[in-house]
């Protein structure tokens, strides 16, 4: 059993007091100005940074840094820096001190600084320091110890709630889950540019890294858990306190008063005033408000005092893992001493002694004792027990089986599958925990071959895991142009630094704010008013030069560096550049003549947006006039009655009319009348007006394009080029089909032309089953006999109806002359004189009349049809219903099979028929207003 009186080696002085009253920079000096000293400091993050601050003043070769997972120790140290567990206590130093001894109390690590507090002394001075609570418990367990009171430097006052977006510049807000953490950070991205993020999980570089954004100012407000209450020297002037409970590793708790003082006295620093209060966490709302009691204690810095410090056995028994076991096990030997939560390292051993191959190998005092130092391993990913377990058992198998060395190619594979610095921050973070392990595992030194390159290489991969989520941070909840905007908002705007650079990209201090797209200025992301009133301000300066300078370039322009989008923009295209708008298209007073919106800042100068306006508009109408002439030119043209009214309407429509609509006007024209239209291209159809050359693929989409500008919806892809028919989709008004030269009939639509066609073969096959059946000659009963048809004249009107020999049918609409294959003609017969072969020519039995299979006007469809229109029987099912045929099952009488006819519908007609007359009542309630109709009123009374 240690004799747990304290040894008198030299003087050992107790420094307590409130935060920033400068205790650790007072242990700090007094270290360096002894010969040898050691500092024992509760975070590795605080031990890197008074590690940093003695090497700028002793110089790198004399001062050391000791922790969990690193240990920097040149061979002249002289002066130890180093966590509280990794004080190395076997050598004697003048000076030894151990920072917020307060912590002896702690329920997980308090028994470390117990047994600091008992047995570390250094020779010349011990110094322990920390919070005014310890003052009682010191005094009782180190006698004859001296005690100082450091008042703090500066006020500390409770400054009530405030929301995130209200917080003061310079503030902290406190989580204590790091998806709590997370959601205020992302929060603060939207409201402020960003948040710095420090996690007691983030290795010293990457809580480097986060910490200088908030020191230079990059950011103005930091999220942190707890870690920051240790003696973390920040510029901070307000703490925020998201939520007032923490889990401590057994359950949610409340903080102490002791607890939460201690956070909050990290606001105000030196002789700077601080404030603390509460407020808003996104994932659980507002944080109650403090107790006024609490208030005046934090303030007052009044905390109840320690009454037991933690204590766990220093002498351990390593002759059986049951005597280590009962060893730890051991109760406190006095008052004022309590039993500890059980540590990582204790909980560690229980589950290796449920391994076999363990037990197996755990004999003897040198295993027994290897034994404990792979369960003091930490476990910095705070995986479950039973993983982290089973890492130690193979580490203690390896251990054991290789004569106390690890395995090169296994710690190379564990380190392989961990260097790799892709994914989110939570993965970079897992992977940040267990290289800290394997990089404690490579300090161990004895444990690996060659343990300088180990080490170098797990500092090597921490780096850059590191430096990846100090990236990723960065790129989560830092906004850095937010950022530069947010300062701006307190600054002239004048000051700030404006660029406009060759990649069209505006910056302000470096950032980019927006980009000049054409002739506009586009801010990135989504600002606050604020932050818009600051670009602008901001912009003013540049923006309005280098669009006049622009502009006056575009005006130089020829025709050919414009164009027109599909979705109605008229673009100024570039070799180098991509296209940008220049200006859009916009109802006009018909659909033929659309106005054009100018898009472009109002910082562009008045008299160049009027140069811009007039050039782009008379563009617009060269380019139309181009891809659409006929159209203009049936606009434009002097006709006279009913072909001026149908020309009208045609360029109304976009030149394709149903002539139902124009049935008044078309039944009142004769061929004459028709024939100026027709020389303008236009063609007369059974179902519709239209002009054939308007259906290629050009005049189509700008002809699709002008009607949705005119009716005001957004611009539809028409139909692909080459197609004579197509499924319909998705619902199109039948209007935008006939501006696009199809007819839409039910889920099918089809080509205009091709619906031509079909319709006027549908007609004449309508026409020709109205003839009755012609009986051959000599079979009539009431008719006279017939001489007998010479042979002669047989083979005269077989060769006259040889198909091979008559010329190809003209389409008069259309124009089209259908030519026959060469191939056919020269397999055409030869005309054959009837005298040669009437000899040979037998007399022919006279047909058998054919019987009709319908009514009068029933017809069956051609195949041929279907190949026209490129679709199946059901498709030309639907487009003959439109065209007014209905569908009846008949019965071949030669062979029996039911075939489908189609006739006209009564219906449709009796449609038609109501169709004209509303049209015609439409028409003639339009004339009664107009003008011509008050003339002829006029006229009639004189």
């Amino acid at each position: 059993m240690t004799d747990l009186k304290t040894a008198q080696k030299g003087r050992v002085l107790c420094v307590l007091g409130p935060t920033n009253t400068g205790k650790t920079h007072l242990a700090v000096e007094r270290l360096l100005a002894h010969r040898s000293g050691i500092i024992g400091l509760p975070l590795r993050l605080l031990a890197r940074e008074v590690y940093d601050r003695a090497v700028a003043i002793k110089g790198p070769n004399h001062v050391a840094l000791v922790t969990g997972e690193e240990k920097i120790v040149p061979r002249g140290a002289q002066w130890f820096v180093c966590t509280v567990e990794a004080m190395p206590l076997d050598r004697a130093y003048d000076f030894l001190a151990v920072d917020e001894i307060q912590l002896c109390a702690d329920a997980e690590r308090g028994h470390v600084f117990t047994d600091r507090l008992l047995q570390a002394r250094g020779s010349e001075e011990t110094m322990f320091l920390g919070a005014d609570t310890a003052r009682g418990l010191v005094r009782r367990l180190v006698p004859g110890a001296e005690f100082i009171a450091r008042p703090r430097l500066s006020q500390l006052s409770y400054a009530g709630s405030k929301k995130l977006s209200r917080l003061p510049k310079r503030s902290a807000v406190v989580a204590f889950s790091a998806g709590d953490v997370y959601a205020i950070a992302e929060a603060l991205r939207r409201q402020r540019g960003g948040a710095a993020v420090v996690l007691g999980a983030l290795s010293p570089r990457a809580r480097n890294a986060q910490v200088a954004l908030f020191q230079n100012r990059d950011v103005d407000v930091m999220v942190a858990t707890d870690a920051i209450g240790m003696g973390l020297n920040l510029d901070i002037e307000h703490l925020a306190f998201a939520e007032l409970s923490k889990f401590d590793g057994v359950g949610m708790r409340p903080l102490t008063p002791a607890e939460t003082g201690q956070i909050a006295g990290r606001a105000g620093r030196h002789l700077r005033n601080g404030t603390f209060g509460t407020t808003t966490n996104p994932n659980g709302g507002d944080c109650a408000p403090l107790d006024p009691d609490l208030i005046e204690r934090i303030e007052n810095h009044r905390y109840e005092p320690l009454q037991a410090a933690r204590w766990r056995n220093p002498d351990l028994d390593f002759s059986s893992v049951d005597a280590l076991a009962a060893a730890l096990d051991v109760p406190p030997p006095r008052e004022g001493l309590v039993r500890g939560r059980e540590a990582d390292d204790s909980l560690s051993l229980q589950v290796l002694r449920q391994d076999a191959a363990v037990l197996e190998r755990a004999t003897g005092h040198e295993r027994v004792t290897l034994l404990w130092q792979v369960c003091g391993i930490p476990d910095f990913a705070k995986a479950m027990h039973d993983s982290h377990g089973r890492l130690l058992a193979q580490i203690y198998t390896h251990l054991c089986d290789g004569n106390g060395r690890l395995p090169a190619d296994w710690v190379g594979g564990h380190l392989k599958r961990i260097d790799v610095t892709d994914g989110d921050i939570d993965t970079l973070a897992t992977r940040l925990a267990h290289i800290r392990t394997w990089t404690y595992i490579a300090h161990k030194g004895a444990w690996l071959d060659d343990a300088r390159g180990w080490q170098e290489k797990t500092r090597a991969i921490e780096d850059r895991l590191s430096d990846a989520l100090h990236e990723r941070l960065t790129q989560r909840f830092v906004d850095r142009r937010t950022s530069v905007l947010t300062r701006g908002l307190t600054e002239d705007p004048a000051l700030l630094d404006v660029q406009l650079g060759e990649d069209d990209a505006l910056t302000v201090g470096g950032e980019i704010i927006g980009h000049v797209t054409g002739l506009r200025f586009r801010p990135v992301g989504h600002d606050s008013v604020d932050q818009r009133r600051i670009i602008r301000q901001a912009a003013i300066r540049v923006l309005g030069p280098a669009l006049q300078d622009r502009a006056a370039a575009i005006l130089q322009l020829p025709d050919a560096a414009f164009s027109l989008s599909p979705e109605g923009g008229v673009m100024l295209t570039g070799p180098e550049k991509d296209s940008v708008a220049l200006a859009v298209l916009a109802k006009g007073a018909d659909m033929l003549t659309p106005k054009l919106n100018l898009l472009a800042d109002d910082l562009l100068p008045a008299d160049s947006r009027r140069a811009l306006e007039e050039k782009l508009g008379d563009w617009l109408r060269r380019y139309l006039r181009q891809n659409l002439g006929d159209l203009y030119r049936l606009k434009d043209a002097e006709l006279k009655f009913a072909a001026r009214g149908i020309a009208f309407q045609l360029a109304e429509t976009l030149g394709a009319l149903k002539r139902d609509d124009v049935a008044d006007l078309v039944r009142g024209m004769g061929q004459a009348e028709r024939h100026p239209l027709r020389k303008m291209g236009v063609q007369f159809g059974e179902m519709h007006i239209l002009l054939p050359k308007l259906l290629k693929p050009k005049p189509t989409q700008l002809k699709t394009l002008l009607w949705a500008v005119h009716e005001g919806r957004e611009p539809e892809a028409p139909p692909t080029p080459g197609l004579t028919s197509l499924p319909v989709l998705e619902w199109r008004d039948d209007r935008w089909w006939l501006a696009a030269g199809f007819l839409r009939a039910g889920r099918h639509a089809f080509r205009l032309d091709v619906v031509q066609r079909i319709a006027e073969g549908a007609r004449q096959a309508e026409q020709a089953a109205r003839q009755k059946p012609a009986r051959p000659e000599g079979r009539r009963d009431d008719a006279k006999p017939q001489p007998a048809q010479s042979a002669a004249e047989t083979v005269a009107e077989t060769v006259i109806e040889n198909p091979a020999l008559d010329a190809a049918p003209a389409h008069a609409e259309t124009g089209e002359h259908i030519e026959q294959p060469v191939e056919a003609a020269a397999e055409a017969p030869a005309p054959v004189l009837a005298v040669e072969v009437a000899a040979e020519i037998p007399a022919a039995e006279p047909p058998k009349p054919k019987k009709r299979l319908g009514p009068p006007g029933s017809f069956l469809p051609d195949t041929a049809w279907m190949n026209l229109a490129g679709c199946g029987p059901d498709e030309l099912h639907r487009l003959l219903w439109a065209l007014g045929y209905k569908p009846l099952e008949a019965k071949d009488p030669d062979s029996g099979d039911k075939v489908t006819l189609y006739v006209r519908s009564h219906k449709a007609i009796v449609a038609k028929r109501q169709r004209e007359t509303e049209k015609r009542r439409e028409d003639q309630a339009k004339m009664v207003d107009s003008p011509f109709a008050k003339l002829a009123a006029l006229k009639a009374k004189r």
